[in-house]
């Protein structure tokens, strides 16, 4: 196994993925922390806070980072999410001491200084208003605050523009202060690199780190409901949803092969049955989210107006049918689909590097290849049969933003 993993001092873990074959290494620094662990008072604080880092330190203007960055050919990058937030840069391997050193700078010395804060808050409320102006985007915002409804977990992670033009510099470092503690960060690198090197750069780099976090997260309270915004456009974005299945449950993966089977891909049951058969949306697909506590299972639909009282029927009756006897091949297929993403994503140093950084985080070990695709294979009929009724058995949540009249006339489904 080609996985080492050290702990340091402060109790950071360091995890490096070697790959001989490459010239390259991914190294990113992994946060378990996110917009499900903000008040009310501080939504979108995660996500300011990523871009913030980027914005200058005690050492570096923002255009030394990426001058020094791109002058020798690498990527930096990063990105928020509702659990984690990570910063992370692909580079030769030769010019990992820098992505080490930029990192831990980022993180341990950024000034946050007022200048850079106004420019982009500026930024983050356009990037706010982009999402309002994207309905494919915007539903899932909706569905997500139906489903957890005045909580953290509901809440976007972008914020409000109105949440971001209150917030102060205090804020911001305050925040990384208290939640970018060891105990809740991982660093990780993937491609060409040595380990025990790799554990030197990071000893010497983030000496400074505070060894706790304070991390208080509300548990996460699945309600559901019905949202319905009317707007003037040509289709009706909708997502129906189910409270799902959380990371380290025992039908984990049994869920995964489930969605795969109803809307993962082409050969789905829903895409072959709503749009090739009947041809009643653009675009359908399945999901399943997966946080520490809860889960969402849901399903996406772009369609026309007119086509809604027709959809939610067939989309509900194969709900229902998926409980039925399902065909050896639809199980065989949905598991091979998972296990190619699953390798084909060995195949990029980036995608290797964040698989490490989520397990450490989520497990506290990474998970091997091995053992995932052992749970993979071994989901059988009966596994999905049983999964199927645990999620389309309880309260639905509904979101549909477009044109809705015809919605609107609609009974609500129980």
């Amino acid at each position: 196994m080609s996985i080492e993993i050290s702990t340091l001092s402060s109790g950071l873990k360091v995890v490096s993925d070697r790959m001989d074959h490459v010239e390259t290494a991914a190294i990113g620094v992994w946060v378990g922390t996110g917009a499900r662990d903000e008040g009310a008072g501080v939504n979108g604080v995660s996500h300011m806070l990523e871009h913030m880092a980027f914005k200058g330190t005690k050492r570096r203007s923002s255009q030394d980072i990426v001058d020094e960055v791109e002058t020798v050919g690498g990527q930096i990058n990063a990105y928020t999410s509702r659990e984690n937030t990570a910063y992370y840069l692909r580079v030769m391997s030769d010019d990992m001491p820098m992505a080490v050193d930029i990192l831990s700078d980022i993180l341990l010395n950024s000034t946050f200084e007022a200048e850079e804060l106004e420019r982009e808050r500026a930024v983050v409320i356009q990037e706010i208003g982009q999402c309002a102006d994207t309905p494919d985007d915007m539903i899932f915002d909706y569905f997500q605050e139906t489903a957890y409804p005045a909580q953290a977990l509901g809440r976007s992670i972008l914020g409000t523009a109105d949440g971001i033009k209150a917030m102060t510099r205090e804020t911001i470092s305050g925040y990384m202060s208290d939640h970018y503690g060891a105990d809740r960060m991982v660093l990780v690198a993937s491609g060409k690199v040595d380990h025990e090197a790799f554990v030197r750069l990071a000893e010497d780099a983030f000496a400074g780190l505070s060894p706790k976090a304070k991390i208080d997260t509300e548990p996460g309270r699945y309600k559901g409901g019905r949202h319905v915004v009317n707007r003037d456009l040509e289709q009706l974005h909708l997502v129906l949803g189910f409270d799902g299945i959380p990371y380290g449950d025992p039908d984990y993966y049994v869920n995964g092969v489930l969605s795969s089977i109803l809307g993962g891909g082409m050969s789905s049951r829903l895409f072959q049955e709503i749009r090739e058969k009947r041809g009643l949306v653009y675009s359908i697909y399945s999901f399943a989210a997966a946080y520490r506590d809860t889960g969402l299972f849901g399903i996406y639909a772009g369609t026309g107006g007119d086509k809604v009282s027709e959809l939610l029927p067939v989309v509900r009756d194969e709900l229902a049918r998926i409980g039925e006897k399902i065909d050896e091949h639809e199980i065989s297929r949905s598991r091979a689909q998972l296990k190619a993403g699953l390798l084909m994503a060995l195949e990029n140093t980036r995608a290797r590097a964040e698989r490490l950084g989520q397990h450490i985080l989520v497990y506290g070990r990474p998970l091997s290849v091995e053992e995932i695709v052992e749970k993979i294979d071994a989901v059988d009929g009966e596994a999905i049969n049983r999964v199927a009724q645990r999620l389309f058995s309880g309260p639905q949540t509904l979101a549909a933003l477009g044109p809705t009249s015809q919605l609107e006339a609609m009974e609500p489904a129980e």
